[in-house]
């Protein structure tokens, strides 16, 4: 994908929520996985956190970045899966925000390419609320290099032509 060498780029800044209810800090391989990438790439990792997957919790979490004007984009890792467990999708619905339904959908195309028909299994998605994005990954290191990797790394630089999340930004809560 073509990148404007004469843009400038523009940092976002970036919040990470771990959804497990078995990692700690000390083992949080995935976020540690996405905070690197975010932070090689350029970009602010504004918060990180780790909770349960319980829905009241991650919806609290993701509403009080939304508010919070120091973060752009929410990027969460684990919870996508099917078992009953598994919220993170459902804590998106609730926030009331406007789907990026293509997200999910190249997601899964690309960890096809890594892990086959396994990849149905995932629920990867993407919303915007209140201004902010926020893109749910599962909890893997492979579906986190994935996401970052084949999506997030050019949406989310303001270089990336011919269009990018970035650019989008100052326009997401217009009426």
């Amino acid at each position: 994908m073509p990148i404007d060498e004469g843009a400038p780029f523009l940092p976002v800044r970036i919040a990470v929520l771990t959804i497990s209810d078995s990692r700690t800090v000390a083992d949080d391989r995935s976020g540690d996985t996405l905070v690197a990438r975010l932070e090689a790439a350029g970009h602010i990792l504004a918060e990180r956190a780790i909770i349960r997957d319980e829905i009241d919790l991650i919806v609290a979490r993701l509403h009080a970045w939304v508010e919070d004007e120091q973060v752009d984009c929410i990027i969460t890792t684990g919870g996508t899966g099917v078992t009953g467990r598994d919220v993170t999708p459902e804590a998106l619905e609730r926030l009331g925000g406007k789907t990026i339904p293509g997200f999910g959908e190249l997601f899964r195309w690309l960890s096809y390419q890594s892990i086959g028909t396994s990849t149905i299994q995932s629920r990867a998605a993407a919303t915007v609320v209140r201004g902010t994005y926020i893109f749910a990954l599962p909890g893997s290191t492979g579906a986190v290099k994935d996401g970052w990797d084949g999506i997030l790394a050019s949406q989310l630089d303001s270089r990336h032509r011919p269009c990018n999340f970035v650019e989008l930004m100052p326009r997401l809560t217009e009426r």
